[in-house]
Order: structure tokens, then C-alpha cells, then sequence
């Protein structure tokens, strides 16, 4: 594996009405005020998790007071990590919940805990920064959006490419028309699961190691014996917690998308699937291989296609006029002259975040909106769980981006919302 490869994938698997603002943040009963700390809890400590609490303990402005996580492995860790005594280390984000003295927090869990996890934060008045994809499927992301608006919570999403400048000028370039009138825009994945641990996926039932909460972890998730297989990083193989590389490098590069296509509210009209394909074997079911098509109402189409040429992963737009290659660090513009292109005093500006978590700390202060907000974060996410519902289904599929729902299509809007396992329920 080349360095940039590894670099990429390291850093893949680390967007003016009254509010509501924390008694801790405002200074009231002797809480602390907007100059000193925004008083944090951290849940999901593995290594995304990790990397964000990281982050967040850099900003002296913020003060983590507790860590959750089911594994108390990552548990202890994260505790030494921000010098936390061991009674602040919870294994239930729920006992966190009612805890007034904290005014945020930041989720890292598995897919499938994000939208239960952010409605309760948002609904005991804490701001939340969420990892991506938004929520494991579109109903869900739909609540979590109007909970968190209704609830006048701040939300950052963890689609951290906005904080970037070099994904904020392509978006420039495109929307104030650089590249022509913009037809396509194709999105590269990788296109094989990248497994940690050496696992195949064939492994056996195993006991649950001491000390880490199977039951909790899996959640909403259908009962299944453990294996160390299925846990940790590679859950996002497995179908039952998220659809792959779909929204696992989708949910970054799409959002880029859209912030191009000025489509930050909206959705596709009409998606399709071909070259599906899944493991015949095994336990990571997730799908593997595809070519996702997305039609947008004003005629613009992308593709999410999987692929194992490297130097495909990221985001192209094109247009009439020419086209512009984004991820991180790289950006190519067909004509190269474009690179020395300033924007005019007319042309129109894009949202400027330099550090995706400390934007997220100065609207916890200010009340403004985030980089990766919550319908953006929503919208973004929808598009990955509409492309895997293609896959699924095999068929073109017609949507109704305002009402979010399949034109004529009942068995597609039963895979709309995700089926909750035992006692979880979403409300």
C-alpha cells in the first residue's frame, strides 16, 4: 500500500432566532462563562472518538468532564487521556443525559447509535457534535434534523472536508460558474473493504471479552453471537450497521457534492444501481462493489462508483466548460489555469471554517450556524442510504425530495426507516 494511501485512509477512518444556551455556558449559578469553558462529554472513545476528544482537549476553551463507551479498554484510555478519575467513565450514555453541568457532547459510536444518542442530547439541552453519516437510515436522519432545529441545538456533523480550503474553492469555482453549467459529478470509493484486525469474515462465535458491553453495543441491532470480527472498526462491513463504503467515504464526498451543487436542502429525483456486488460468505454483507447513478431535478448527475484506482477517490465536478478534482489536499482543474483563478468582488462566498472542531466550539458560543450542519449532514447522509436501497432493490427508483419518500414504490419506503431491535425505540 502506497503512503498516500494509507495517509488517506488513516484519515477517512479518524457541515438569528432566541436559542437555548446551557446555564455552563452563559456563566448563570456559577457555571462557567462564554470566556472561559464549554464543559464536554465524550461518547464513543475508540479511534475516531479518540482523535476527536484529541482535538476538542487542544481548544482551551473546552473542558471534557466525562467519557462513555462500552469498552472499557477505550473507556480507561480516553479517561487517561483528559486526566479524568475513573467515576468519570460511563458505560451508558443515558446516565449522562440529565447531568447539567455538561453543555455538549461528542458522539463516535457506530452508525447505528447516532440518531438515538444525538435526539437525547439535543432533547436534555446539550449541542452535539455527530460523527457521519447523520443517522443509519433516512427517517432517522429526518427526525434527528427537525428534534435538534426544534430543540434550537447547535449540531456539527463530522463531515470535516468543509473546514477544508481546498474543498471550499472547487465549491467556489463551481457555483459561480468557473467550469460552465455543471453536468456531472462523479464520486470514487474504494472499492474493497479495508479489514482490520486480519479478520475474513468467516470467523466463529467467541466469548465476549471482559469488560465490554455486547448488548449495549449492538443496540438497536438484530441479537447475533459475538465475534471479535464484527465489533469495533468493522461494523461498517456488516449490513446491519452500515451499507459499506456507501456512506463510510459517501457521506464525506457527497456532502462535497452538494455543497457544489448548491443542493445543501434537497435531494435526487431518480437513482439506480448497477454492478452490485456483495461477499457470498461470511458476515460482512455490507455492499462492496457498485455504480450508483443520482439524477437531480435540475439535471445534474452524479455517480458514487466504486473502484480501486486510488486516484479516483475523491470528488470531480463537470461542467460544460471544463471540471475540478477535489479530496483533501489534491485539486485538479481541467484547465490547469484555473488554480491561479481569484474570485471577483460579485462572485459568491462560501461558509469559511479553518478547524471543523473548534467551528463547532465557536457556535456553541456564538448560536450560529455550523460548517456541516444538520440538514446538510441530513441531506448528505439520505443520498448514501437512497443509493443503498438501490442496490437493494435492483430497480430505478423515483423520489420525492420534499416529502422524502418513493413515488410508487411501497417496498422501497419500507427501507426508509431502519427496523429497531428489543426494547430501543425512536421517538
Amino acid at each position: 500500500m502506497s503512503k498516500s494511501r494509507r495517509h488517506f485512509i488513516q484519515k477517512a477512518s479518524l457541515a438569528s432566532a432566541p436559542l437555548i444556551v446551557n446555564s455552563s455556558v452563559l456563566g448563570r449559578e456559577g457555571a462557567t462563562s462564554p470566556n472561559s469553558r464549554v464543559q464536554m462529554a465524550c461518547i464513543g472513545v475508540g479511534g475516531q472518538g479518540t482523535g476527536n476528544m484529541s482535538n476538542f482537549l487542544q481548544d482551551d476553551r473546552v473542558k471534557v468532564l466525562a467519557v462513555c463507551d462500552v469498552d472499557q479498554n477505550h473507556r480507561d484510555r480516553a479517561l487517561g487521556i483528559a486526566k479524568l478519575d475513573k467515576g468519570d467513565g460511563y458505560n451508558d450514555y443515558r446516565k449522562l443525559m440529565g447531568r447539567k453541568d455538561i453543555d455538549a457532547v461528542m458522539i463516535a459510536t457506530p452508525d447505528h447509535w447516532h440518531s438515538l444518542i444525538t435526539i437525547a442530547a439535543a432533547r436534555s439541552g446539550k449541542d452535539i457534535y455527530c460523527e457521519k453519516p447523520l443517522a443509519a437510515s433516512i427517517g432517522e436522519g429526518r427526525l434527528v434534523a427537525d428534534i435538534v432545529k426544534n430543540e434550537k441545538r447547535v449540531l456539527q456533523c463530522g463531515t470535516w472536508r468543509r473546514s477544508g480550503i481546498h474543498s471550499r474553492m472547487a465549491c467556489e469555482w463551481v457555483r459561480n460558474g468557473y467550469i460552465g453549467d455543471l453536468k456531472k459529478v462523479t464520486i470514487g470509493v474504494p472499492g474493497s473493504f479495508h479489514i482490520r484486525g486480519g479478520y475474513s469474515g468467516m470467523e466463529g462465535p467467541q466469548e465476549i471479552p471482559k469488560g465490554f458491553d455486547y448488548k449495549m453495543w449492538s443496540g438497536t441491532t438484530p441479537d447475533v453471537p459475538y465475534t471479535a470480527a464484527r465489533c469495533h472498526f468493522n461494523f461498517r462491513w456488516i449490513a446491519d450497521y452500515a451499507p459499506g463504503y456507501v456512506t463510510d467515504w459517501g457521506a464525506h464526498f457527497i456532502d462535497v457534492a452538494h455543497w457544489g451543487m448548491n443542493a445543501d436542502d434537497t435531494g435526487p429525483i431518480e437513482i439506480s444501481a448497477k454492478n452490485v456486488k456483495r461477499r457470498e460468505k461470511g458476515i460482512y454483507d455490507a455492499v462492496e462493489s457498485f455504480h450508483i447513478r443520482y439524477l437531480y431535478a435540475g439535471g445534474v448527475e452524479m455517480n458514487l462508483v466504486s473502484t480501486n484506482d486510488t486516484s479516483l477517490w475523491g470528488t470531480k465536478f463537470i461542467g460544460t466548460e471544463g471540471s475540478i478534482f477535489v479530496e483533501n489536499q489534491k485539486l485538479i482543474t481541467d484547465p490547469p489555469e484555473l488554480l491561479r483563478k481569484k474570485l471577483t468582488g460579485n462572485d459568491e462566498r462560501l461558509y469559511v471554517s479553518k478547524h471543523h472542531h473548534r467551528n463547532f466550539i465557536d457556535c456553541v458560543l456564538s448560536r450560529k450556524r455550523t460548517a456541516s450542519s444538520v440538514e446538510s449532514a441530513h441531506r448528505a447522509a439520505s443520498v448514501c442510504h437512497l443509493g443503498s436501497i438501490a442496490t437493494e432493490t435492483g430497480e430505478l427508483l423515483k423520489f420525492d425530495s420534499k416529502k422524502e419518500r418513493f413515488l410508487g414504490n411501497p417496498e422501497a419506503n419500507d427501507l426508509l426507516m431502519r427496523k429497531f431491535h428489543g426494547k430501543w425505540k425512536l421517538s
